[in-house]
């Protein structure tokens, strides 16, 4: 078995733009991955082969990143063909081989339908995904809703419950570690065992600077009396609007607020003409899930994530 990146060749692009998805985990189609190739969010050395001694590709991985990063961000395409007999044993050196070339382990985002654990041929495909991720170090999963608003969900009016207004980057660098106390998001609970607030906070800071969305979007929630609520980060892929990042500070939590700061960042994109605002949320958190559901945001798959276990 031989391990290798794609190389410049058309050629060699064209063979892993053709390279059949086996397996009932949803694929890129084709003209989707030379899309992501022509806005270079995938490249030639972030795709790799598993070839045969006969040069036959048996795997495919396909690593993601923005038009602008230096390294991949995540991985987001892996199959091995259907014959292989330990699909696991050759995913997981695919894996390794491209890890060691970028130097560091990118997550890996498997997108599946609703219920997949129920279907068998769609759970055994999963099981060797995961398998070959905890073999190439990525041993902390996370499970995801992934949510899509369109305008036939319509908007909420405003209650006069909160006031937005912009901020200074101070007072959102504070509003950032106020709001990772008591948070049920996974992510935000595993940095804390390795940073204190305000060094996640400045990290959060920097990632959604480092979105498509602008800053200018920023607001902070206040009540009627001045007293800080919360924060929406209306924010951006490179594909749709994006919810970006909300949250209510432990005071406030349990009044429903979370559903004023909602309202609008959905209002905000929609203003904007946004035909679809994306969203994320982890299974475990449920009072922000039943937010979504209240606003007319529908889960559209479920994202299963496996990363780098949290730095002790």
């Amino acid at each position: 078995m031989f391990f290798r990146a794609a190389t410049a060749d058309p050629a060699d692009l064209d063979r892993a733009v053709a390279y059949p998805a086996d397996g009932p985990v949803p694929a890129l189609t084709a003209d989707r991955i030379r899309e992501e190739l022509d806005g270079n969010r995938f490249r030639p050395e972030w795709t790799w082969f598993a070839e045969d001694e006969d040069g036959e590709i048996l795997a495919r991985a396909l690593w993601w990143g923005r038009a602008d990063s230096e390294r991949p961000i995540a991985l987001d395409c892996l199959q091995v063909r259907a014959r292989v007999a330990d699909p696991a044993a050759v995913a997981a050196g695919l894996l390794a081989a491209g890890h060691a070339a970028f130097g560091g382990l990118p997550v890996y985002n498997i997108s599946l339908p609703r219920g997949w654990r129920e279907d068998p041929e769609t759970a055994a495909a999963v099981a060797w995904r995961q398998a070959a991720a905890y073999e190439a170090g990525l041993t902390h999963e996370i499970e995801r809703l992934r949510y899509e608003w369109t305008p036939a969900a319509a908007t909420t009016a405003p209650t006069g419950r909160l006031v937005f207004r912009d901020g200074t980057d101070e007072e959102f660098l504070d509003a950032f570690v106020r709001l990772s106390a008591g948070s049920l998001d996974l992510h935000t609970q595993s940095e804390l065992r390795s940073m204190d607030a305000e060094q996640l906070a400045r990290e959060d800071v920097a990632f959604y600077l480092d979105c498509p969305g602008e800053r200018s979007w920023w607001r902070l929630a206040h009540l009627p009396d001045g007293t800080l609520a919360g924060m929406a980060i209306p924010s951006a892929t490179p594909y749709h609007r994006n919810v970006g990042y909300l949250g209510v500070v432990p005071e406030q939590r349990g009044r429903g607020l979370i559903d004023e700061i909602l309202g609008e960042i959905t209002r905000f994109h929609a203003a904007e003409g946004a035909e679809r605002i994306t969203a994320t949320t982890d299974t475990v958190n449920v009072p922000m899930a039943a937010a979504f559901d209240r606003a007319g945001y529908e889960v559209t798959e479920i994202r299963l994530v496996l990363e780098e276990p949290p730095k002790a």
